[in-house]
């Protein structure tokens, strides 16, 4: 079988394209599949991320101030099928709608086509090939959209076979508030393979954190925890990984607070299991997670992590007391006593490392791919199912729209009298 995924830019480093090349990888190692990765954008020669060389990488509008597809006049002019309300449509130019118009119609050859992110999933709605299965992968949560942008997917992804969510939670909100007849709305998490570095023993007296460093991921609330750490548990440090706007704010953070040589900004570094590994605790002080990498990749190197019960992923990737701890969002205290609670107990933590390993094998590429596969199977064997029920409810919509469009506000024909109860009483004329 030959998977095209469609992603917003190969060559750059985010989690949506670290996550994409995973699942790419497995599904030609585990799944024997060709894989074809479709990339909107170029901005650079040569990708940030290693691409297995089984995989074929299809630039689509090289950004580059040099390249040919600056010249273009339709680049300089805004998209007009990539929807206005997606976050980056201001990356998105005319000629990015016809060179994904001109790949999904004419040379597309996949038997599955998965887009990434909401605007392309979009462009696959619209000009996916018909015989293939189309598929939207949803990275970020169904509330992290706006009204606006939620209302144009509604429409667009009805028309689908199927939405992929990162967690079970997040599923069940698009089942209940996007209905979508005739579309399978599952869950399918992120692979989150083991990396070959030998796990924490935990005894190093250092904390971690990862990731963007954006209003968000709340280090700021972490710094003020860790400060009550730091008075209790002198000797115990902090590393935060990541770069991000917060960074000045977060540095004054720091001196503000008294952390300094406790506290430190590391910057992004990645692979980041290393560093995980020389960690004994790992935490996330997030308000909100779609799914959690960090999470899972500090599990698999032996760490607990102490997380926010931030919706929606770490209560589906931690079981709190047992690999892991929850403690609620935005609960500067709470967060303290839980890393408190582990650096108190070294029996406990080391117990919490093992559970967090063998938890992490949820995640390994063979099971992910073997629920992609199940999901292919499915939606193949359903087709005409639900081509029924997708006709059905436009059916009934249509019924719907056509009886309101003749009754007025009240209920009563328009135009017409009413035609049962009492005849109405006239009404007194005004002197």
């Amino acid at each position: 079988m030959k998977i095209a995924f469609l992603l917003h830019n190969a060559y750059a480093i985010g989690g949506t394209v670290r996550t994409t090349l995973n699942l790419a990888a497995a599904l030609v190692e585990h799944g024997g599949h060709e894989v074809e990765i479709v990339s909107m954008s170029r901005h650079r020669a040569n990708p940030r991320f290693a691409v297995d060389p089984r995989i074929t990488l299809v630039p689509l509008v090289d950004t580059r101030a040099d390249g040919g597809d600056s010249r273009l006049a339709a680049f300089g002019s805004p998209a007009r099928a990539f929807p206005a309300a997606e976050k980056r449509h201001k990356q998105y130019t005319l000629l990015h709608d016809q060179r994904a118009k001109e790949y999904l119609e004419e040379h597309c050859d996949a038997d599955v086509v998965i887009g990434t992110r909401p605007g392309i999933n979009v462009y696959v709605s619209l000009w996916g090939p018909k015989r293939a299965l189309r598929i939207a992968q949803e990275h970020l949560r169904h509330d992290a959209h706006s009204k606006k942008l939620r209302a144009v997917l509604r429409h667009h992804y009805r028309s689908l076979d199927a939405v992929v969510t990162m967690t079970e939670a997040d599923a069940q909100v698009y089942r209940q508030r996007m209905p979508l007849p005739g579309v399978g709305v599952r869950c399918v998490p992120n692979i989150v393979p083991s990396f070959p570095v030998p796990p924490s023993d935990g005894t190093s007296k250092v904390i971690a954190a990862a990731g963007r460093l954006a209003a968000g991921k709340r280090y700021d609330l972490l710094l003020e925890a860790f400060a009550e750490v730091s008075e209790r548990a002198p000797g115990w440090e902090l590393r935060i990984y990541g770069a991000g706007g917060e960074e000045q704010r977060l540095r004054e953070l720091v001196a503000d607070l008294g952390l300094g040589g406790r506290a430190r900004l590391m910057g992004a570094i990645a692979p980041i299991e290393p560093e995980f590994a020389r960690a004994s605790i790992v935490v996330s002080a997030s308000d909100a997670e779609s799914f959690g990498m960090t999470l899972v990749e500090a599990m698999r190197c032996g760490v607990p992590v102490v997380s926010t019960d931030a919706p929606l992923g770490p209560g589906e990737i931690i079981t709190d007391g047992v690999d892991g701890r929850l403690v609620p969002v935005g609960d500067a205290r709470a967060l303290a006593a839980a890393m408190l609670d582990l650096i108190g107990d070294d029996v406990g933590r080391k117990e919490m490392s093992t559970a967090a390993q063998e938890s992490a094998h949820r995640y390994d590429p063979e099971l992910v791919v073997a629920r992609y596969d199940t999901l292919f199977e499915e939606l193949r064997a359903s087709r005409r199912a639900r081509a029924w029920r997708r006709f059905s409810a436009r059916s009934a919509n249509w019924a719907r729209r056509k009886v309101r469009s003749v009754r007025g506000a009240d209920g009563t024909p328009h135009g017409g009298r009413r035609r049962t109860g009492s005849p109405r009483a006239a009404r007194p004329r005004l002197p």
